[in-house]
């Protein structure tokens, strides 16, 4: 798998539009032999009439492309090289790679197809890697912060960025589309690999899910037993950054992801955080939904009975916040405290 993501060219996934939507390796693009329906009508004669027959109905769906295969490859590879895959790994990666052979391609096939690259992402997330996770209340800015450590030159972990979701009722408001959890877990893994391995890895501190994307079971429980560090704003400081993150968006789309949450935050502080909403005071109502998520976030660490060093970030902007991080962390690697070597 390692040598398939190295070598050059691009990476043609050559599954049907609906397998390739559904998951995929980060930055392939997609180059069907079948479209979906075609993929279908192939997989029925194979049941009903066998091999042969299904081989045959293949060569008469594609042949007819194979010229616009040579042309579209060509454009998307000047340099004549490609790498190629489908599911197994079987005959159609087979079939798409003798084609664009034929036609002065040279082509990396990756043995055992897309199946055996979701099993290198579920090994690849499973590899212990040391972590320091980033935690605080709802508005600290620890998005903003992360970001800031990247660019600093700090390997990070961006989950909610990968899963297009800020994690809240209120995360997927003025965000793409999510991925589907298969792709999740690839951006994930691939990230995972892309790191260095002997530097710890900054990640926010988040639930099992972020939106509709659960983070892997692997990855999950090395970020539970990771050191945290718990960075800590005035109320006031928190307000100003949700205010600036939310000021322009749609009011009402601020209203449904509240009444989402109104039978923990309660029927009379959801009607005033919503009338408040609606007059455009968000920032009053957002300290009506702070208390709520400031109580759930005290309950979660109750639970897990975790002793989390804090640093006060009051009057820091995500640069500031993110050197003094880093200061924090290097403090308790020199104290040699076991915990914080992941």
């Amino acid at each position: 798998m390692d040598e398939f993501l190295t070598a050059p060219g691009p990476i043609l996934d050559v599954r049907s539009p609906g397998e390739y939507a559904q998951g995929h390796i980060p930055g392939a693009m997609s180059f069907p032999l079948f479209s979906d329906d075609e993929r279908a009508k192939v997989g029925i004669c194979y049941k009903h009439q066998g091999r042969e027959a299904a081989v045959e109905l293949g060569f008469d769906l594609a042949g007819p492309k194979f010229g616009g295969f040579l042309r579209q490859a060509t454009e998307l590879a000047p340099g004549r090289q490609v790498r190629v895959h489908c599911w197994r790994g079987g005959m159609r990666s087979g079939g798409v790679a003798w084609v664009l052979e034929m036609g002065g391609f040279q082509v990396t096939t990756l043995t055992g197809g897309y199946k055996s690259f979701r099993r290198w992402v579920r090994q690849r997330v499973a590899q212990p890697r040391p972590l320091i996770v980033l935690g605080g209340m709802t508005g600290t800015g620890k998005t903003l912060i992360l970001h800031a450590l990247a660019a600093l030159g700090e390997p990070i972990l961006d989950l909610e960025g990968w899963a297009n979701h800020r994690g809240s009722s209120y995360g997927g408001l003025d965000m793409p589309p999510q991925p589907s959890n298969e792709q999740f877990e690839n951006l994930v893994a691939m990230a995972w690999a892309a790191l260095p391995l002997n530097r710890p890895l900054w990640v926010e501190a988040e639930s099992r899910r972020i939106g509709l994307c659960r983070i892997p079971d692997e990855l999950f429980q090395q970020m539970e037993a990771a050191p945290t560090l718990e960075i800590t704003r005035p109320l006031a400081e928190r307000l100003t950054i949700l205010v600036d993150m939310y000021g322009s968006t749609d009011r009402e789309a601020l209203v449904v992801a509240t009444q989402r949450i109104a039978k923990r935050l309660g029927g009379q502080r959801t009607q005033a955080a919503i009338a408040l909403l609606r007059q455009g005071d968000l920032r009053a109502a957002f300290t009506i939904l702070l208390d709520y998520y400031d109580r759930t976030y005290r309950y979660d660490l109750e639970r897990r009975q975790k002793v989390i060093p804090q640093v006060d970030l009051t009057g820091c902007d995500p640069t500031a916040a993110a050197q003094r991080l880093q200061a924090k962390a290097a403090a308790l690697r020199g104290n040699d405290i076991p915990r914080f070597h992941g």
